[in-house]
């Protein structure tokens, strides 16, 4: 279970305050205006952003200060590949950050890119992907990392519907493999609906308790209509 304890974050005029519980295994979408924070909440239970008060707990046991240590895979907007590598070592650093594999350790890497469909491309470097490959590179790296939390912000904003349906369905697959509690960030809402069970609602200076996704929906607070508008037939 992944515990945000009356959590609390100040930047300058800017403050996020959360306080709740999602148990292990749901698929969880961040929704909420641009600069609510959603951003902001995800880099706090990875371990890169301090808080000024309150604790992130994973089974009821305070996170490790260390990113690294934490049991979370993330992966970022720009998907945060090294440029200088190949796809096969990018996807490496998730089982080994000095690159020393074995051949175990490479036959694994080579199984990860055979499961998101980028079979035999090990050796391309990212400025030869395209933007959906870069993101499948992304995601076979978090199967190498093993962990039972995905942390997921943005990394499908810059592809066109298609594309980024076809991402969804990936990780919905990904995650019925490897059963890891998935929190997103998303700018459209349609991506709650296709993938998530619950919404986290991020606005006014709050992380609110987790909501169902059909009730979210079918039952806005006034603040997600505002949001909505008229993208799902809602409006404010």
């Amino acid at each position: 279970m992944l515990t945000v304890d009356t959590m609390r974050i100040e930047m300058g005029d800017f403050s996020l305050a959360g306080d709740f519980k999602i148990a292990a295994g749901p698929r969880v979408a961040v929704l909420g205006p641009s600069g609510a924070g959603k951003s902001t909440l995800l880099a706090a239970i990875a371990g890169f952003q301090p808080l000024d008060a309150g604790l992130i707990l994973w089974n009821d046991t305070p996170m490790p200060k260390d990113p690294a240590a934490r049991p979370i895979s993330m992966v970022f907007q720009d998907n945060n590949l090294f440029p200088h590598l190949t796809v096969a070592q990018n996807v490496g650093l998730g089982l080994r950050p000095n690159l020393r594999l074995s051949v175990e350790d490479n036959s694994r890497v080579a199984n990860a890119l055979t499961r998101v469909g980028l079979e035999g491309m090990g050796d391309r470097k990212p400025a030869q992907l395209s933007g959906g490959q870069i993101a499948r590179v992304a995601l076979a790296r978090v199967l190498m990392r093993d962990r039972p939390v995905l942390l997921l912000d943005e990394p499908f904003g810059a592809l066109g519907p298609a594309l980024k349906a076809e991402m969804l369905d990936l990780v919905r697959t990904l995650l019925d493999e490897t059963g890891a509690t998935l929190l997103m960030v998303s700018h459209a809402p349609e991506d709650a609906r296709v993938l998530c069970d619950q919404v986290v609602l991020v606005a006014d200076g709050v992380a609110h308790a987790p909501v169902a996704t059909e009730e979210m929906f079918d039952n806005p607070p006034e603040v997600m209509r505002e949001y909505l508008g008229d993208s799902t037939g809602l409006k404010p």
